[in-house]
């Protein structure tokens, strides 16, 4: 009886080890492949932040830290610093809530036509940011664009060149940027909202909570875990967007520097001045400012999950 309580012990462990070496040679691939587009690529703009380089060729000249101390006394890259966060900040900001209100909207007013509104308000995310751009700029054309004829037309006013201030010009792209984003996290949010009871909203209704007292009651603390993710998704995901929107709409960084971001002047920095080694200080900085602005906004939702 001992014997085969043995056996069964032995065949169980040679089971499990077996798994795991499956599991062990399934994941190798994936972390060669992480470390070799990932790690090391990342370690290497650290490592090439130390030098001195007009090219990426082997003519370089160590300088140590002092491409960091360039880049906190340089007045243009804290108007880049400023313009980034404005744009993280408010497109983070109206798009969270614009998805969150058309998807309260179309999950709560039970519409036959919801999965159409629900492609139609996707479908930004199948196109292309240069063709989103591109869109956008014939919108903002100052004499042929649909925004000045509309305003033509109703105010009999409207040549104005919403590209070329920079007061307008931020706003014109932030415009953009939540319209190409909205749909794919009006999605995610409806996707939560359809998990959460429908007999929670029929107790609050027998209870005579109104439909906007439910939604901020009911709906955003049992949605919450998902909003926190979206956010910081959304923050790390508007740092990259924003290199393309800014570069197709306004190619130059916009009047005075006014669009300009952070992806835009480490690109300027790095093909058009030449400036190799300096250029990847500012993708070193971008990659800290991302991994803190990640943690803090983490911190900064964090609450307690309510189950149901």
């Amino acid at each position: 009886m001992l014997s085969k309580t043995q056996s069964k012990a032995d065949k169980l462990s040679k089971s499990n080890h077996q798994r795991n070496v499956f599991i062990a040679w399934c994941t190798i691939p994936t972390v060669v492949l992480f470390c070799i587009f990932m790690v090391y690529p990342t370690i290497n703009v650290f490592y090439m932040s130390l030098f001195q380089m007009s090219n990426l060729s082997l003519d370089k000249k160590f300088v140590g830290l002092k491409n960091f101390s360039t880049l906190l006394q340089d007045d243009k890259f804290w108007q880049v610093f400023r313009n980034s966060l404005f744009f993280i900040i408010v497109v983070t900001a109206i798009t969270i809530t614009i998805a969150l209100f058309f998807a309260a909207i179309l999950n709560q007013c039970k519409l036959k036509e919801k999965p159409f509104y629900q492609t139609v308000f996707f479908f930004p995310n199948v196109l292309s940011l240069v063709v989103i751009s591109t869109l956008f700029i014939q919108i903002y054309d100052p004499t042929k664009g649909i925004l000045s004829a509309t305003l033509k037309l109703l105010f009999g006013t409207g040549n104005h060149a919403w590209l070329g201030e920079s007061g307008s010009a931020r706003w014109c792209i932030v415009a953009a940027m939540v319209w190409q984003a909205v749909g794919y996290y009006m999605v995610m949010y409806i996707a939560g909202m359809d998990g959460i009871p429908k007999d929670i909203y029929e107790v609050a209704d027998l209870e005579g909570m109104s439909k906007f007292k439910q939604f901020f009651v009911i709906t955003i603390p049992l949605l919450w875990e998902i909003i926190r993710v979206t956010i910081v998704f959304f923050i790390i995901s508007t740092i990259n967007m924003s290199f393309v929107f800014v570069k197709v709409m306004t190619p130059t960084g916009g009047p005075d520097g006014g669009t300009e971001v952070f992806l835009t002047y480490m690109y300027k920095q790095a093909f058009t001045n030449s400036n190799f080694g300096y250029a990847m200080t500012v993708g070193t900085f971008i990659f800290l400012f991302s991994f803190a602005l990640a943690l803090v906004s983490n911190r900064l939702t964090e609450k307690e999950t309510i189950e149901y």
